[in-house]
């Protein structure tokens, strides 16, 4: 929503200045289309050149991730302390064997199932679900659990954001990309220097369109693009990193509802429940689970 809110004030206030000062149309318009075939699919093909498959597919549903806003809301976060409680619970007062049957078939989890958005994106519940099984195998030390699940969350934030750094690097070369656009505009005029200054004027005008499109599509399109992509990569990535401070304060020995509420102070603010909102959801939790 924001995104396009934001490309229409673009093209308003850019476009509409150049009208308003009495700027011709005409030139940019007849310049545009092979300008653009120049400058963007150029960039397009130096991107696919310095990209694997996966980057490219990344990239492209990156942009959608942008339309489309972060993926974990308010309420996830709520579900998320929910699970990461009765998780933390059934361990604590029925021992690591109870959690076992949950953790290897999540699916039909009676835990699991309580919140299905969590369900269904594999990645959260792999991450929830090979932490929690070490913890059945003794590994239950505190600062050797936080290193591990540290390592985990650099690797996966790295690929995460492969996509977002090609589209930013995409964006740092379209300023000289339209440069080279630019300077065949002005070979070509320079090949047509017999013209007269009106048909000379009017090729040096369509050559410096080149520059324009190449600084517009970088800092005013892509670049934008690119950097709204990492912020809700960072929002986003805070979710996981949500499993790893409940699971880590209950191996240093804290109850449930205190992990919990460490992990809840550890929400992005604008997400994050209140206490009374938190302790409310976990007693509507069914008690026999």
């Amino acid at each position: 929503m924001f995104l396009f809110i934001g490309l229409i004030v673009v093209l308003v206030m850019v476009f509409g200045a150049f009208w308003l000062s009495g700027g011709n149309f005409g030139i940019i318009l007849k310049a545009m289309p092979t300008e653009l075939m120049m400058i963007f699919g150029g960039s397009a093909g130096a991107f696919i050149s310095a990209n694997s498959g996966g980057v490219i597919s990344g990239a492209l549903k990156g942009v959608v991730t942008v339309v489309k806003g972060p993926h974990w809301q308010a309420e996830d976060y709520r579900d998320l302390l929910c699970l990461m409680f009765l998780i933390a619970k059934t361990i604590r007062t029925k021992g690591v064997v109870a959690i076992e049957a949950h953790i290897e078939n999540p699916e039909e989890s009676k835990i699991f199932q309580q919140f299905p958005r969590i369900v269904a994106d594999h990645h959260v519940v792999e991450f929830i679900c090979d932490y929690v099984r070490m913890m059945t195998m003794n590994f239950e030390d505190p600062m050797q659990m936080e290193d591990a699940m540290n390592m985990d969350l650099e690797k996966h934030h790295k690929e995460l954001h492969e996509p977002q750094h090609s589209l930013q690097t995409m964006a740092d070369g379209l300023p000289a990309v339209g440069i080279v656009a630019a300077v065949l505009g002005i070979v070509k005029t320079m090949a047509a220097i017999a013209e007269p200054v009106e048909v000379l004027g009017g090729m040096v005008g369509g050559a410096l369109v080149g520059t324009f499109l190449g600084i517009f599509l970088s800092y005013l399109i892509v670049a934008p693009i690119a950097g709204r992509l990492n912020q809700i990569l960072e929002q986003d990535g805070q979710f996981m990193n949500l499993i790893k401070i409940v699971l880590v304060s209950h191996l240093q020995g804290n109850p449930p509802q205190i992990s919990v509420e460490i992990g809840r102070r550890n929400v992005p603010s604008a997400l994050m429940p209140g206490f009374i909102e938190l302790e409310e959801a976990i007693a509507e939790l069914p008690p026999d689970i």
